[in-house]
C-alpha cells in the first residue's frame, strides 16, 4: 500500500509520444536492404554490447580457472557446454550460477547471474581480453554480501542499472510490491531500431504506404545524419551520459534528452572542478562544455555509428578539420598546420606528439578500460587545480613547471584567463566565502550551459531573497539543463514571486525542467496559488511521480520520499520510506538515524531501541548511531 498510495503509480497519460504506435521489427528485417550499414554493424561493440552465451561471443576461460578476492573465491567451468561460475562468499555460503549472458567485447567482458526470477547481476569478477586473466573490478573494496555495492545488490542490478544501454526497445518492468523484475527487450544488445527507432512504419514507407503524422521522411521517428546534428548528439546522449532516466526503459529515439533524463552536471566526485573528467561520466556532459559543440561539431564528424569506431586514425582524426586546408562545414574555424613540432613541442610520432594525449587527458575505468575525456580543452596547469594533461606524462615536474613550459611556446596566448573551475574548486570544499564568482559564471552567456548550470548547483549553500532575485532571469534561459537547476535557488524567495516565478516552468516543453519546478510547488501551500495554479502544479507533480514510480527499485528513490513525506508530515509513510532504503541497502547510514526516530514517533521507545539494535548490528561503528546511542541512554 505504501507504493500505491505515496506515488500514484497508475498515473496515466491521456496522450504518447510519437512512435509508440510502431512497431520494432527487429534487426534482421534491415539487413536485405541495408547491407553495408549490416556489416558494418556486425560484430561492432554496439552489436555485442550483450549477447547470448550460445552466440559464441564468450572468451573468457571456464576450463576450470579460479579467482580470489578478500575473502572471496570463485570457480569457472565448463560443464558441456554450460558455463557457470561456482562462487564462495566471505561469510562462506557456496553458490553455482549458471552464466545468463555476456556483456561487452573488449577491453573487458563480463558476465550475467540470474540471481532471482528476472533479477539479472552484474559479477564483479571479469575477463581482461587483451591480457586474458580475471580481474576484480573493484579490488580496494571490503564488500560483504549484505553491502549494497556487492555484486548481488541493488546497485550493480542489470535490470535497473545497465540493461536499458545494451538492448533495444527495453522496458525494465519492477514490481515494487514482490520486488521482482519482468523486463523485456526486443533484442538484446544495440541494434537497428535502438537508434533509427521503431521500423514498421518503414516497412510499409517502402510498400508506398503513407505515413502517419509524426514521422520522418522514411517512415521512422527520428531523421539521423546530414543537417540533423543536435537529433544526433542527443540521441547518441542517451547512453553515452551520466544521467537519471525519467522512463522505465528506452524512450522511443527522437525524444527529446531533457525529456527523457536528468543530466549530471559537472558535481564534485564526478568531475574536476574544471569540467575534466574523474569518475565515469560517459562523455555527453563533457561534449556539452567543448567549443565544438559549440560550433556544431557532432558525435558523427569523429564517429561511424555502425562501426562504433573512430574515422580515422591517429592526428588523421582531427586533421580533418584542424589544418591548413580546414573543412568547409565549418567555416569559423582557423585555418593552421597543428601536426607540428611547432605547434605541439613534442618529436613527431611520439606520445606528446598525439592530439589527444593534450587535448583529451584518458582516464581508465573498470580497470582496463582508458576514455578520453571528450570537452577538448586546451591543458591549464597554470591554475593549479591537481589536473592537467602535461603533468599526465611529467607527472614529476609538476604543475609549475608545466605551466612555465607552455607560457614560453605560446607567451602572447589568450587563453589563460580566468576559469570557473577556480570557484568550482572552493566551492566543493566549501572554502568559497563569496557567491559572486559563482553568480558571475551562472549569468555569463558565454559559458557552455552545463557549466551555468553547475555554478547554480553550487549556489544553493548561498540560497537567499536577493540571490533569488539575481537568478530568477535563468527560469527562462534556452538551455534547458540551465532552466532545470535554476527552481531550487527560488526557495528563499517570498512566496507570492516564489509562485510567479515557477509557475511558468510547469508548462515547459521539456519533462525535465516541469519536473524540477514542480518538486518546489511540494512545499508552497495551497492557500498561496490560484486554482489554476493548483491544477498546473498537480499537474507537474502527476509528471515527477510517474517519474519516480519508475525508479522504485533505487535505494536512493526512496531516500527521497522519505524527505517528500516528512515534508507532507506523514511520519508513517516516511518510516516506509526509510525502510525500503534499508531494504534495498542496508548500508545507507543516513537512512537509519531517521528511521530510529520516526520509529518512536509511530511506534513509541521500544520500537526505536529496536531499530537502533538492528542499525547497530550492521553499521557499528557508525558516528551517528553510536551518538543516537549514547543519547538514549544505550
Amino acid at each position: 500500500m505504501y507504493f500505491r498510495k505515496l506515488i500514484l503509480i497508475a498515473i496515466l497519460w491521456a496522450t504518447t509520444p510519437a512512435g509508440w504506435a510502431q512497431e520494432y521489427v527487429g534487426s534482421e528485417l534491415c539487413a536485405d536492404c541495408h547491407q553495408d550499414e549490416t556489416e558494418a554493424w556486425k560484430g561492432s561493440h554496439h552489436d555485442l554490447a550483450w549477447t547470448e552465451v550460445e552466440d559464441g561471443q564468450v572468451l573468457a576461460d571456464f576450463d576450470g580457472t579460479s579467482f580470489s578476492h578478500d575473502g572471496m573465491s570463485v570457480s569457472f567451468v565448463d560443464k558441456n557446454g554450460v558455463l557457470s561460475a561456482q562462487v564462495t562468499e566471505k561469510d562462506g555460503v557456496i553458490t553455482e550460477y549458471p552464466v545468463h549472458s555476456v556483456v561487452g567485447i573488449a577491453p573487458l567482458q563480463q558476465y550475467l547471474f540470474e540471481t532471482g526470477p528476472g533479477r539479472l547481476q552484474s559479477f564483479d569478477v571479469v575477463w581482461d581480453t587483451e591480457e586474458s586473466r580475471w580481474y576484480h573490478l573493484y579490488p580496494e573494496q571490503d564488500l560483504p554480501p549484505n553491502d549494497g555495492l556487492h555484486w548481488t545488490g541493488p546497485y550493480k542490478n542489470w535490470n535497473a542499472r545497465c540493461a536499458e544501454c545494451h538492448a533495444t526497445g527495453y522496458v525494465k518492468n519492477y514490481d515494487a510490491e514482490t520486488r521482482r523484475y519482468a523486463s523485456t527487450q526486443v533484442e538484446i544488445g544495440v541494434g537497428c531500431e535502438a537508434c533509427h527507432g521503431p521500423g514498421s512504419a518503414h516497412l510499409e514507407w517502402t510498400t508506398g504506404k503513407t505515413l502517419d503524422d509524426g514521422l520522418g521522411a522514411f517512415g521512422f521517428p527520428i531523421e539521423l545524419g546530414k543537417g540533423q546534428t543536435e537529433a544526433d548528439i542527443q540521441q547518441c546522449a542517451g547512453c553515452h551520459s551520466r544521467r537519471e532516466a525519467l522512463e522505465d526503459g528506452n524512450p522511443v529515439p527522437g525524444t527529446p534528452f531533457h525529456d527523457a533524463y536528468n543530466l549530471a552536471v559537472l558535481r564534485p566526485g564526478a568531475y574536476h572542478p574544471d569540467g575534466q573528467i574523474l569518475d565515469e561520466v560517459y562523455v555527453y556532459g563533457s561534449f556539452l562544455q567543448s567549443r565544438m559543440y559549440a560550433e556544431g561539431v557532432g558525435c558523427m564528424d569523429c564517429h561511424d555509428p555502425h562501426r562504433a569506431e573512430v574515422k580515422a586514425e591517429g592526428n588523421g582524426l582531427c586533421t580533418q578539420c584542424h589544418s591548413p586546408a580546414g573543412n568547409s562545414e565549418f567555416p569559423t574555424l582557423r585555418l593552421a598546420s597543428y601536426d607540428t613540432p611547432e605547434h605541439h613541442h613534442h618529436a613527431e610520432n611520439s606520445d606528446g606528439s598525439q592530439c589527444k594525449n593534450c587535448h583529451m587527458i584518458e582516464r581508465v575505468y573498470m580497470g582496463v578500460d582508458g576514455r578520453h575525456d571528450h570537452s577538448f580543452r586546451i591543458p591549464r596547469p597554470d591554475l593549479g587545480l591537481g589536473v592537467d594533461a602535461c603533468t599526465d606524462c611529467h607527472a614529476e615536474e609538476g604543475q609549475p613547471w608545466a605551466a612555465q613550459q607552455i607560457s614560453g611556446w605560446f607567451p602572447d596566448s589568450a587563453h589563460r584567463i580566468v576559469h570557473y573551475g577556480t570557484a568550482f574548486a572552493a566551492a566543493g570544499i566549501g572554502q568559497l566565502d563569496d557567491p559572486e564568482a559563482l553568480i558571475a559564471i551562472a549569468l555569463d552567456k558565454e559559458q557552455a550551459g552545463i557549466v551555468r548550470a553547475t555554478a547554480l548547483y553550487l549556489l544553493q549553500p548561498f540560497a537567499t531573497p536577493v540571490l533569488a532575485q539575481r537568478v530568477a532571469p535563468l527560469l527562462s534561459d534556452p538551455d534547458p539543463l540551465v532552466r532545470a537547476n535554476g527552481p531550487v535557488l527560488q526557495r528563499q524567495a517570498p512566496m507570492p514571486e516564489r509562485v510567479a516565478r515557477l509557475e511558468p516552468l510547469l508548462s515547459d516543453p521539456l519533462r525535465n525542467v516541469r519536473i524540477s519546478a514542480a518538486k518546489e510547488f511540494l512545499a508552497i501551500p495551497a492557500q498561496a496559488m490560484t486554482q489554476d495554479q493548483r491544477a498546473v502544479a498537480q499537474q507537474g507533480m502527476a509528471d515527477w511521480q510517474r517519474s519516480i514510480s519508475h525508479r522504485l527499485d533505487f535505494p536512493e528513490t526512496h531516500l527521497v520520499l522519505g524527505g517528500w513525506a516528512l515534508a507532507l508530515r506523514n511520519a508513517q509513510a516516511a518510516e516506509k520510506a526509510f525502510r525500503e532504503v534499508v531494504t534495498l541497502d542496508p548500508q545507507r547510514s543516513e537512512a537509519w538515524p531517521m528511521l530510529v526516530q520516526l520509529a518512536h514517533i509511530n511506534r513509541g521507545p521500544q520500537a526505536a531501541i529496536t531499530t537502533l539494535d538492528e542499525a547497530l548490528s550492521i553499521l557499528p561503528d557508525d558516528p551517528n548511531l553510536n551518538q543516537l546511542a549514547r543519547d538514549m541512554g544505550r
